[in-house]
């Protein structure tokens, strides 16, 4: 009987579903499919599937409409698929695992009973405009799926390791601490993959490895990682901090927002149940990044457009590359110029060549320095090397993968996790 593990990874317009198989806590999890429904607010909904050979890109679904029902549709998609026997009815499913991007004070992976999920409820005022569709899909599993063990996996975790000055807002302790108000960061997942990816690459020891991390994507992060943990992140009490976004404003002037608009306090029309936001959570959060600047969040076009001239596209490019040359010079202080890489992953820096080349440049009297070649053609290697051949400090490219991530330390974990007999 195969174990299988569903990792999900829940947006506010996407139910995204990878499942895994293993067989021992120490061997790696076989991914066996991947589905996904997106443009739930944006309909119709699409499907897109991968499993083996077979592949559906952008399947209309008018009839989908809610998290809820993409959970549905995805799990009748792949119990009636007969090239995926290993799972052929709900029952089959042996853990999901739910990727939570605010878990507070969680810094494990974590079976979610009633009393966790309170817990986590609770901490959605903390990121109200990420948690809640996680918490949705648990609802979603625990209808569709309720022999499957449903665990938590926490994008704060990884920064359990920030030293206590690093963490710490210069606010009254009391407060902060009544309130859980401190840096946490995010994009975990990703760095705990890309740590270990690396660490692989590079042949040394997880105990050993020295480098700053860059997750670019429609949200940006960066990561200082030594002795394979962290010591600083660009991300603090929300996701909003740091970088700049596709939407996100990244770090600005706490009191701007109330220059920007006098209703900023005021509670959202976008809230709703389990969403409580203020119209600055929306605004910073959802009107910003580098779509108010272009009108798009294809940054890919920014980077092509910026090249053909556009004056608006050419400053978003530019303010992304401003600000993550600010993180690497920081980071490469708190290491002590001791870095045994620079490392671009997410969909933007494993794709973004432009963008690769602008910051490496930037950053170059540090002693980092691109290979033109590689970096043109990376290759499709998990990591991959894109720097020049002589210089102080590599530079890298990692395919990071979260569902992957999430379905080892399930594995790993399985005895643990395993709803109790």
């Amino acid at each position: 009987m195969p174990n299988i593990i569903l990792a999900i990874n829940a947006g506010s317009s996407s139910v995204k579903v990878s499942v895994f198989t293993y067989t021992t806590p120490t061997a790696d999890p076989t991914e066996l499919a991947v589905i996904q429904i997106a443009g739930l607010t944006a309909p119709p909904a699409s499907l897109s599937y991968a499993r083996g050979t077979e592949h559906i890109k952008n399947r209309a679904l008018p009839a989908v409409t809610t998290q809820e029902g993409a959970y549905e549709h995805i799990l009748a998609h792949l119990t009636a698929d007969p090239g995926l026997p290993e799972l052929s009815h709900a029952a089959d499913v042996e853990f999901a695992c739910h990727r939570v991007v605010h878990g507070g004070a969680f810094d494990r992976p974590t079976r979610i009973d009633s009393d966790t999920y309170s817990q986590l409820e609770a901490l959605s005022d903390l990121a109200p405009l990420h948690n809640a569709g996680a918490l949705t899909i648990v609802r979603a599993v625990a209808a569709k799926c309720p022999q499957a063990t449903n665990v938590a996996f926490f994008d704060n975790a990884f920064h359990r390791t920030l030293p206590l000055a690093a963490r710490t807002y210069a606010i009254d302790p009391q407060i902060a601490a009544r309130n859980q108000l401190r840096k946490y960061g995010f994009h975990g997942l990703s760095y705990a993959f890309i740590a270990r990816a690396t660490t692989a690459f590079l042949a040394k020891p997880a105990a050993a490895l020295n480098i700053i991390a860059l997750h670019l994507g429609s949200g940006c992060s960066a990561c200082c990682i030594q002795g394979g943990q962290s010591i600083g992140t660009s991300m603090g009490l929300t996701p909003l901090s740091g970088l700049p976004g596709a939407t996100r404003s990244g770090d600005v002037d706490p009191s701007l927002i109330f220059h920007f608009t006098h209703d900023a306090g005021r509670f959202s029309t976008r809230s709703a149940k389990g969403m409580h936001i203020t119209e600055a959570e929306q605004i910073l959060n959802k009107e910003s990044g580098w779509r108010a600047i272009t009108g798009t969040t294809d940054f890919g076009a920014i980077s092509s457009r910026a090249a053909q001239g556009d004056e608006a596209c050419q400053l978003a490019f530019d303010i992304v590359v401003d600000r993550i040359a600010d993180f690497v010079g920081s980071y490469y202080v708190k290491l002590g110029g001791e870095v045994d890489a620079l490392v671009f992953a997410g969909g933007i820096g494993e794709k973004g060549t432009q963008l690769r080349e602008a910051v490496v440049r930037r950053v170059g009297c540090l002693g980092f320095e691109l290979d033109a070649g590689r970096n043109a053609e990376p290759g499709d290697g998990v990591v991959v090397e894109i720097g020049a051949r002589g210089a102080r400090h590599r530079v890298l490219v990692c395919q990071t993968d979260e569902q992957s991530e999430m379905a080892r330390e399930c594995a790993q974990g399985a005895d643990e996790l395993r709803r109790p007999a």
